[in-house]
């Protein structure tokens, strides 16, 4: 029997996390990075959640995945921007 390439069935909701230190335009950074891979993102599709001491921002960020390379790209993307410290 074949081995899937992935335990995703696409297309899917998926949900990625992002944490970064707090900036008045972290959100809506991250949100124009999503847009150029699922171009019906929104801030709608996006929780935001400060830290206990406000230091840092935790975002919760919906997409419309449709494939493992749209999620690579996407998650590389966010890796190595300036303002993120982690990606999940």
């Amino acid at each position: 029997m074949p081995v899937p390439d992935s335990l995703i069935e696409y297309p899917v909701e998926f949900p990625i996390k992002v944490m970064g230190p707090t900036h008045i335009d972290f959100a809506a950074t991250i949100v124009q990075v999503v847009q150029k891979h699922d171009a019906g993102f929104h801030e709608g599709k996006m929780e935001v959640r400060p830290s206990a001491k406000g230091n840092y921002t935790g975002l919760t960020c919906t997409v419309r995945a449709t494939s493992r390379e749209q999620l690579d790209a996407l998650y590389t993307e966010l890796s190595g921007h300036p303002m993120v410290k982690i990606v999940m």
